[in-house]
């Protein structure tokens, strides 16, 4: 299966096809998630370039992106979109930060089947020691290995660094385009960790790296060991954050990130972050992941939820 798609500057010609995007992901894609779901789906990996041990992309969902929606709703949309992966956020009643409103939240994951792999995107305003700890209490207790930061000021990562030491969880700065005043890319987040401890990196959201101006492909490659989660959407315009659709609808290079990904054989999230249409998500969200499965499929890959 070949990926159709706009062409971008510098990239090489696409082929052509009388059908549209969106009509080949829901006539290949489609087909190609539902089979990714079945228990086959390793008999198409053995058809791809590394038979026997093919690299796995596996895909969560932000929480952000069913924001207006109850934790017991939002569970029964993961089981809808067969991704049983979630970085949580402190928003509605998903993760609160109450100890044993949390203690309930994660029993109800846990019931469910869900893996709360991160928590984000959560803020950091303060350089002390206890407002600090607290964040990273509240994903310990939770289990989860991985802290996306929102805004963590540059004078403030050598604390944080002690904590990152203290209870071996990993810190990925998320960058939020030309907006951001600290972190407008991914490269920015790793020109500031290059020499620290290498648990602290970055979480790339790749609408927000390509608003900055930066290109995601070439981002996610130097980012490396350091890239410890991936935030994925789609524009039609790198230049306006208004322009967001579905994944497959826009000009993402989605084909070309997931191939990086591969060959640098990364290990965490890729999470769907659908900010759009907030009041019904879904519709969105399931297309979003029948367009990834489906150029997962064509590269000979696997996906897991």
């Amino acid at each position: 299966m070949s990926e159709v798609r706009r062409c971008l500057p510098g990239d090489e010609p696409q082929i052509k096809n009388t059908f549209s995007r969106r009509d080949f992901a829901r006539s290949g894609a489609l087909v190609a998630a539902a089979f990714a779901a079945s228990s086959d789906i390793f008999a198409l990996a053995q058809q791809g370039p590394s038979a026997g041990e093919a690299p796995t992309i596996h895909f969560g969902v932000a929480g952000y992106t069913f924001r207006n929606f109850s934790r017991a709703q939002m569970i029964a949309f993961l089981k809808q979109l067969n991704v049983l992966a979630l970085n949580a956020k402190d928003v509605k009643d998903h993760l609160p930060t109450d100890t044993q409103q949390e203690a309930a939240a994660v029993a109800d994951y846990s019931a469910a089947g869900i893996k709360l792999h991160a928590a984000g995107t959560i803020y950091f305003p303060k350089d002390e020691d206890a407002d600090i700890r607290s964040k990273f209490e509240y994903c310990k207790r939770a289990g989860i290995g991985v802290i996306v930061a929102g805004d963590p000021a540059p004078e403030t990562l050598p604390r944080i660094e002690k904590f990152v030491k203290e209870y071996d969880i990993r810190f990925a700065i998320h960058n939020h385009g030309p907006e951001d005043k600290l972190w407008h890319s991914p490269l920015d987040v790793l020109n500031a960790v290059k020499d620290m401890d290498p648990r602290m990196g970055c979480c790339i959201d790749v609408g927000h790296t390509a608003r900055a101006g930066t290109d995601v492909v070439q981002a996610i490659k130097e980012a490396g060991p350091r890239l410890f989660n991936v935030h994925v959407k789609d524009l039609t315009n790198f230049q306006s954050k208004e322009s967001q659709v579905a994944v497959g609808d826009g000009i993402m290079p989605m084909r070309k990130m997931f191939e990086a990904l591969i060959a640098m054989k990364y290990k965490g999230f890729v999470d769907l972050e659908y900010e759009i249409h907030p009041d019904d998500p879904m519709p969105g969200a399931i297309a979003s992941f029948a367009y990834m499965r489906g150029v997962l499929a064509g590269l000979g890959y696997p996906s897991h939820a």
